[in-house]
């Protein structure tokens, strides 16, 4: 009995010692402890996405990969293989398990070291939060500690909630909605019950038993889950079978891009970081661009097929690596893979190795994609390239293109449905990496929002975004604003101007300067429809004349453009000034938009991580009726604040340039009649609408080429050149092996920039209806002679129709009999 007493007093003292020494161990540390009321208000570091306005997901950037899912979100199969595999009493203790501590003190005492852990899950939820990894002893009292604080703060479901979004998962990934879309590409809720144990078992090792490091570790690890779920009660034994039986398959998933515009992405990654600091990265906003989604995707492949097609026609440049040369080894499957990894994926691009060749065709191992034939109609093209003028003779056979173990590039086609084959099949063509480059940008012209945007050929091969960077001579694609400098100077589209070549000497150089035609051919007095809409450089020069040099450059300003990038010199009506695409477009549109200048914006809207409204743009409306502003004589930087958007030419000048512009695709005349003629832009007729204008842009020696216009509710600019000044575009001669339709000569705007414009308006009209043309008050139609510019009274096909600003229209008529040659010329300077 004595025994007793002394071993109940004993026990009592110990107890007594023991929660003392939990109190004291508590206020020992509690200083330390981090307040775990944060919990409530915690944001979790996620993501910065980019979409289209469509909702198409662009980008994605930030360090950690996180996917936030609500607890009702959650799978219920997750939920219980990690209480039955992590913490099995989950729902019964107060954030510490007395068994488990148990355990790991015991083995603690047997090995004198921290070998196994006893965390629930609410432990591991304070350590992921506010400790760190390391095992001691102070960091498990502490962990222990916050457990019990938080399991006071949350309920089991807000523990849970955190718990599945917070924990890191390997390869980045934060949370198993993160976790299952790196690892299988899906959505939690679209996981299998295999897919989900595999995922529940990473915990332990991440970084080691994830099923891309290890699917033997992974599927271990995943059977341990199945087995704990299945003696839990969780899930029925056939379950079990069945999840057992199921082979891990896992590879790398990145977040599922939608939308293919990686230059429109880094615009809006720049923005986001200037507004928001580098937070932005894991702030988890969403920003909506302005692109969309169907015309980014048509200017993506109307740009880049377009860039391979002039790429192609200069010849093949030929393998710039061997895998194996003649006389060695042939480099098994798994070798040539081994070769193809370091090398990249530009798009549609693919580098692949030369494997057979036969007369009229060739086998290759592409990377990623396996073994694919190549036929004779998908290499023909591929004559030797000599330089950018010259090409050398057509193939006859694919050995004189490629030879066994050569690295080459290819990219895949989708081929055209036929009544035989319906359903469309891919093949595979011969290309190269194009050395020129190129740009594309469209945007709306009532409120300057940028629909799609190329800013080169592939952003993995180049960042530089030629379509807001790159300064290039716009060639004559400033006509349109030297013109409309000219409208506005008392000139129509009836006034004759001298078409013939100009001699001036220049002392300051010591040279004449002798502008030319292109093709150098003269027509005498020309009327200024014709004019623009044919490109007559020298009738160009006349009407900066006209108007005068200065007049003039200060007249482009209106439209947005920096006098800097304007230089003081005649060449300027040729287009020896520099601008960019995206300028290009903005200047445009205000002929389009009925004389209003708009400034260009890409980013609609940021959204934060639970749908809250961060930004939306405000961009400048047009206002046409009731309002108190009036054109504007120079363009303002402090127009930019108004809330209307400044009205920079008339309706009427606007109008009168478009019209200039209809005719650089459908020309006038009567061609039955012999009148007939065709703009520089004519190939655009193939589209059939009468509602579409443009201008043509070629620069000197060929190095820039531009297509420029418009269509309903829509401005678009094509850019192609070299990234380098010094580069020309060049010229091609006839590949006997490829049809009629084949494009050459010298390169120009007209045929090297103007078919992707062309292709991008086929999708971008497609179901547009046409647009009637509307005429703006105090505009006159006047029947004139086709060849004075003056009225007449004829029917015939020496007369027609023309549009003027009432009060403009001519007051005289054509004397009859009279014929065009009406004006002594003799020193050629008379008219203008």
């Amino acid at each position: 009995m004595k025994f007793i007493k002394r071993l109940f007093v004993f026990t009592l003292v110990c107890m007594i010692l023991g929660v003392s020494a939990i109190f004291a161990m508590y206020f020992y540390v509690e200083k330390d402890l981090p307040n775990v009321d944060e919990l409530r208000h915690v944001e979790l570091e996620t993501p910065m996405q980019v979409f289209s306005q469509d909702g198409k997901l662009i980008a994605q950037f930030g360090e950690k990969k996180r996917i936030p899912v609500q607890f009702e979100d959650i799978p219920q199969e997750l939920i219980d293989a990690l209480i039955a595999t992590e913490d099995s009493r989950f729902y019964t203790h107060y954030g510490v398990d007395p068994i488990g501590i148990t355990r790991a003190a015991v083995v603690v005492a047997m090995s004198g070291s921290a070998k196994q852990g006893a965390s629930t899950i609410t432990q591991q939820l304070a350590r992921n939060f506010f400790l760190s990894n390391e095992k001691k002893i102070m960091r498990k009292i502490q962990e222990i500690f916050l457990a019990m604080k938080i399991e006071q703060l949350l309920t089991k479901e807000e523990i849970l909630e955190l718990y599945i979004n917070k924990i890191f998962l390997g390869y980045r990934s934060y949370g198993f909605g993160a976790a299952a879309q790196t690892y299988f590409g899906q959505d939690l809720q679209d996981l299998s019950l295999s897919e989900i144990a595999t995922l529940a078992g990473m915990p332990k090792a991440p970084s080691t038993m994830n099923p891309i490091y290890s699917p033997e570790r992974a599927t271990s690890r995943r059977n341990i889950v199945l087995m704990r779920m299945l003696e839990e009660g969780y899930i029925t034994q056939a379950e079990h079978d069945a999840a057992r039986n199921e082979e891990v398959l896992s590879k790398y998933h990145g977040a599922e891009i939608e939308l293919r515009a990686p230059y429109v992405a880094e615009l809006a990654r720049a923005w986001m970081v200037e507004r928001y600091g580098e937070e932005a990265y894991t702030s988890g906003m969403n920003i909506y661009t302005t692109v969309d989604s169907k015309l980014q995707e048509a200017a993506n492949t109307a740009a880049i097929e377009n860039l391979f097609g002039y790429d192609e026609r200069h010849g093949y440049r030929g393998a710039r690596e061997n895998a194996w040369k003649e006389g060695q080894a042939p480099l098994s499957s798994d070798e040539i893979n081994r070769f193809l990894r370091p090398h990249p994926i530009y798009g549609d691009l693919r580098p692949a190795v030369v494997t057979a060749v036969n007369d009229d065709s060739a086998e290759v191992q592409v990377k990623t994609r396996g073994v694919q034939t190549i036929s004779w109609d998908e290499m023909k093209w591929a004559r030797p390239f000599i330089n950018d003028d010259r090409q050398g003779p057509a193939p006859k056979t694919a050995s004189e293109i490629m030879t066994v173990g050569e690295m080459v590039w290819v990219r895949e086609k989708e081929q055209a449905a036929t009544e035989e084959n319906p359903e469309p099949a891919s093949i595979w063509r011969l290309s190269q990496v194009p050395e020129a480059n190129t740009a594309f940008v469209a945007m709306n012209p009532e409120n300057g929002a940028v629909t799609s945007l190329v800013g080169g050929f592939n952003f993995v091969h180049n960042k530089f975004n030629r379509a807001t960077q790159s300064v290039r001579q716009v060639g004559s694609s400033i006509k349109p604003f030297v013109y409309s400098a000219a409208l506005d100077n008392g000139m129509t589209l009836a006034t004759l101007v001298n078409d013939a070549p100009i001699n001036q000497w220049d002392k300051s150089q010591g040279t004449a300067w002798r502008p030319k035609n292109s093709p150098p051919t003269y027509t005498g007095p020309t009327r200024v429809r014709i004019g623009l809409a044919q490109s007559k450089n020298v009738m160009a020069v006349r009407v900066l004349r006209d108007v005068g040099l200065d007049e003039t450059r200060d007249y482009l300003t209106r439209f947005g453009f920096d006098k800097a990038d304007l230089p003081r010199s005649e060449t300027i009506a040729l287009g020896a000034g520099s601008l960019t695409p995206v300028q290009m477009a903005q200047g445009y549109s205000v002929f389009v938009n009925g004389g209003y200048y708009v400034e260009p914006y890409y980013i609609e809207r940021v959204e934060g991580p639970y749908g809250d409204l961060e930004f939306q743009a405000e961009p400048q409306t047009i206002c046409r009726e009731n309002c108190t502003t009036a054109v504007d004589d120079e363009f303002q930087e402090q127009d930019l604040e108004s809330q209307y958007a400044p009205q920079v030419i008339s309706e009427q000048t606007a109008f009168l340039m478009r019209e200039m512009m209809y005719s650089n695709v459908w020309g006038g005349g009567n061609w039955r009649e012999g009148t007939g003629w065709n703009g520089t832009g004519w190939r655009a007729q193939s589209l059939k609408r009468r509602d579409i204008g443009g201008k043509t842009g070629t620069t000197n020696d060929s190095k820039d080429a531009w297509y420029n216009g418009y269509g309903p509710g829509i401005v678009a600019t094509a850019w192609v050149g070299f990234d380098t000044h010094t580069r020309k575009l060049g010229r091609t001669s006839t590949n006997r092996n490829l049809g009629k339709d084949q494009v050459t000569g010298a390169e120009a705007g007209a045929r090297t920039a103007q078919p992707a414009w062309v292709d991008f308006m086929s999708v971008a009209l497609e179901g547009v209806p046409q647009e009637r043309k509307a005429i703006p008050k105090n505009i006159v139609r006047v029947r004139i002679d086709r060849d004075s510019g003056l009225l007449t009274n004829q029917f015939d096909g020496t007369s027609m129709f023309e549009y003027f600003e009432e009060g403009t229209e001519p007051k005289d008529f054509v004397r009859s009999g009279s014929s065009g040659d009406i004006y002594s010329d003799s020193d050629g300077e008379e008219l203008f």
